[in-house]
């Protein structure tokens, strides 16, 4: 069965948050590692424009999140959370934010773009040359590295792969080295 096919199958051809049967696509859950029904969620056109372009949001039309909350699917779930919190201002989803429940795991995937924040309440991570980091990027250690606790050094030039970013601290990412999950400054990394 395809993705597409599989993501039909899940939404009974319905958009996962509005409802609408027509023009239906698929929209990747940002960060998604890969393009998998786990990361994705069956949605209309409307949802999908307003998902990807911040200035079309119609909040009315969000007011379906009143029921997608409840979608037993994580992707679902973070879609909605982040919509709300994006709607804050609007007044109504203070009240279904607060009765939104989700998984430790989802809660944090639903956290990891900082969409729901406003512009100017954002934290951005950087790389030492000031490039924007994301979760799932891989950077290159431009120093070598102390390592507190698990005494050894990371080396100068030693490639670390999908960093998870620290949420509240834009100073910090989290990757394995020599199999170990550390936390490194974001001064001493370079994207690649």
């Amino acid at each position: 069965m395809s993705f597409e096919k599989e993501l039909q199958a899940r939404s009974e051809s319905k958009c996962e948050l509005c409802g609408a049967t027509e023009n239906l696509g698929i929209y990747l859950v940002p960060p998604t590692p890969s393009e998998t029904v786990d990361g994705a969620v069956f949605a209309c056109e409307t949802c999908r424009t307003q998902l990807e372009n911040s200035e079309a949001i119609d909040p009315n039309h969000w007011r379906c999140l009143n029921d997608s909350m409840w979608n037993p699917n994580p992707p679902v779930q973070v879609v909605a959370w982040r919509m709300l919190h994006k709607l804050k201002s609007e007044g109504w989803p203070v009240d279904l934010i607060d009765m939104m429940y989700m998984e430790e795991e989802t809660l944090e995937w639903a956290k990891a773009s900082n969409d729901h924040l406003a512009e100017e309440d954002r934290i951005i991570h950087k790389d030492s040359n000031g490039a924007i980091l994301t979760a799932g990027d891989s950077v290159v250690l431009i120093k070598d590295l102390n390592v507190k606790g698990a005494n050894f050094t990371a080396k100068r030039g030693t490639a670390v792969r999908g960093i998870s970013l620290v949420h509240d601290n834009a100073a910090q990412i989290e990757g394995k080295v020599n199999g170990q999950q550390i936390v490194i400054l974001t001064e001493f990394v370079k994207k690649t």
